[in-house]
């Protein structure tokens, strides 16, 4: 299913009769500002390795995770992307009843539907500007055995203090927690959040490299497990899920810390800059509403009256794509999510947008 993702640049690309390239892809919530330096020349002078098979169980790939974030390799689980992972887990798990943090990603629940496990969504309340009701995730938690947080959410921007997670993660310990943590790179001080190292024997996080590394296209991500979960996952594990250029993009983002880190820090400022103005541009009109966001998007509501899809159609016209999060459980028609890009196309949006509202 991909009906609830954004990103369709190449629909519209053929609809508008131009090139993928000449749309401002504000749907989509990758870093603007990647891929890292020396990663595309680093696959472009091995690109004979595509000739080859791939190793089976992306065993290299999950050694340079395991090490970069000083866990056990046993613990790891690589994947085509996140997405394969989340489809997985209510399978490995084994889940009869999931909750899921919502408004949120759609895939959590996309996957429930595919193995037809029982699921219902704990939603975030707008008047509160979205801030998680931890007294709610804990009630929703002794209803099931299975619970999805998205951490920073998306589309909402909100982060819980990961003391918090542990918190209710160690009051429900008959319940398994995935948490994905596909945004955390790109909120300040995030890593303090993250349960990556968490040796609680009911938590799994989710980790992605399309977002922050800027790299989709390469399809990887990981789960961090206890070793139970993981080898349960590694049951339903297709072989060579992970592709040759993919394998070689870990290893090299992993082992350049000082490198990488460093753009990953210049990543966070730069949007931390542009989070900022937009916040500020947009706050400025009274037909919208800016919640807060610590990553790298903007979840707003437009004035009575006023619809995502008209908002976004007028937008498509002129080559911009934002998210209509009309069908995000707990949002109406009236909300839109805009990732943050580069200076030049933030400051586009806001003249297109503005006549709009």
């Amino acid at each position: 299913m991909i009906n609830g993702h954004g990103g369709n640049i190449y629909q519209l690309a053929t609809e508008l009769g131009c090139r993928p390239s000449d749309i401002a892809d504000m749907s989509s919530n990758v870093n603007p500002f990647g891929p890292p330096p020396g990663l595309t020349d680093h696959l472009r002078e091995r690109l004979q390795v595509i000739t080859a098979l791939p190793e089976a169980a992306a065993e290299s790939a999950v050694r340079a995770f395991a090490a970069r974030f000083g866990i056990q390799s046993a613990r790891v689980v690589p994947g085509n992307g996140t997405t394969q992972l989340i489809h997985t887990l209510p399978l490995a798990l084994k889940s009869r009843r999931v909750m899921i943090a919502a408004p949120t990603y759609a895939d959590y629940a996309d996957a429930c539907r595919m193995h037809e496990v029982s699921f219902g969504h704990v939603v975030a309340d707008a008047s509160r500007r979205f801030a998680p009701d931890m007294g709610a995730l804990s009630d929703a938690a002794r209803r099931a055995d299975t619970m999805f947080i998205c951490n920073p959410n998306n589309p909402t921007g909100s982060l819980i203090p990961g003391d918090e997670i542990v918190d209710l993660c160690r009051r429900h310990p008959a319940v398994r927690f995935v948490i994905d943590e596909s945004y955390l790179p790109f909120a300040t001080g995030g890593e303090a959040h993250s349960l990556i190292r968490s040796d609680l024997p009911n938590v799994m996080v989710l980790h992605s490299m399309s977002k922050i590394f800027r790299v989709p296209g390469l399809r990887i991500g990981f789960l961090a497990a206890p070793p139970d979960v993981a080898e349960s996952m590694k049951r339903y594990y297709l072989p060579w899920s992970v592709n040759s250029l993919a394998h070689l993009a870990v290893t090299y983002l992993m082992a350049r810390r000082d490198e990488i880190d460093p753009f990953i820090e210049k990543s966070r400022q730069l949007l931390d800059r542009e989070r900022r103005e937009m916040t500020d541009r947009l706050g400025r009109h009274r037909n919208i509403e800016v919640f807060p966001s610590c990553t790298s998007f903007l979840l707003a509501r437009l004035s009575e009256g006023r619809t995502a899809e008209a908002v976004c159609s007028a937008l498509a016209r002129e080559r911009i794509l934002i998210r209509n999060c009309g069908n995000f459980e707990g949002l109406s028609e009236r909300f839109i999510r805009i990732s943050l890009k580069t200076p030049e196309i933030n400051r586009l949006l806001v003249e297109k947008l503005i006549p709009l509202l």
